[in-house]
């Protein structure tokens, strides 16, 4: 008994090295097998997207009838005006194509600008608490081409600073969502295809799951840092070995 466990350490000690690579390795492929679901069309690269479509439906209020009556008796739009709808679909290609972050957010505060209605300056200035009168001047003025009063830059700054925080914050809830799902997904991931190593390797009894579990559980979070890990454990080894001696 004594003999097999000292037997056993020496392995490990051995082979530690290569053992942490191989893990690390499961944990890669499971990760690839993560981004390979962004092909479908519920794979996880959807995930956070609808803390971004929630803050730019209080960004973008849909047209309500007033306004589309108003519209019809020929009132001039602020802006040329988006649909909500249409403003999501060119975000959701975005975020699922995995555009940079920051382009991805300059871009969302440039649909915002672009899909103003007369019937939203109200509830954006709530939202961004500026003066609604002063941010309907500036809409309009912006849309003829007209040159700003210095009261007029000082209210669309400050509303630009606002919504570009408001989609920060989207964005960064949006990204922590993301990556929590990905983590996830690939521990899942890593586990079935450790108990799947074993299943074809014939060890089917509990204990060896149970140590297919164990491997799946850690492979994700050492995949990033795999080849670090070994090195340093190698030499861990190494100095082990050199000191038994």
């Amino acid at each position: 008994m004594a003999q097999a466990a000292a037997a056993t350490a020496d392995y490990l000690l051995n082979h530690i090295g290569a053992i942490t690579a191989a893990i690390g390795g499961l944990g890669t492929a499971a990760y690839g097998l993560v981004d390979a679901t962004k092909s479908i069309a519920f794979g996880v690269s959807n995930v956070g997207f609808g803390v971004i479509a929630k803050v730019m439906a209080t960004l973008i209020p849909e047209a309500t009838p007033e306004a589309a009556a108003a519209a019809s008796t020929g009132e001039p739009p602020l802006a040329p005006a988006l649909s909500l709808r249409s403003v999501l679909v060119s975000l959701k290609s975005n975020w699922v194509n995995g555009v940079t972050k920051d382009d991805q957010i300059a871009i969302a505060k440039s649909l915002v600008k672009l899909a103003v209605r007369p019937s939203a300056v109200a509830s954006l200035a709530a939202l961004t608490g500026v003066d609604a009168t002063v941010l309907a001047s500036v809409f309009g003025k912006i849309a003829r081409g007209a040159a700003l009063l210095p009261e007029e830059t000082d209210v669309y700054a400050r509303f630009d600073l606002i919504v570009t925080t408001l989609l920060e914050q989207a964005y960064q809830r949006a990204d922590q969502q993301y990556r929590n799902a990905a983590k996830v997904l690939a521990a899942a991931l890593s586990v079935v295809l450790a108990a799947a190593g074993a299943y074809c390797l014939g060890e089917r009894g509990a204990q060896e799951y149970g140590r297919a579990l164990l491997i799946g559980l850690i492979a994700t979070p050492l995949a990033p840092v795999a080849k670090d890990v070994a090195s340093a454990i190698q030499a861990g080894a190494k100095a082990v070995q050199v000191w038994k001696s």
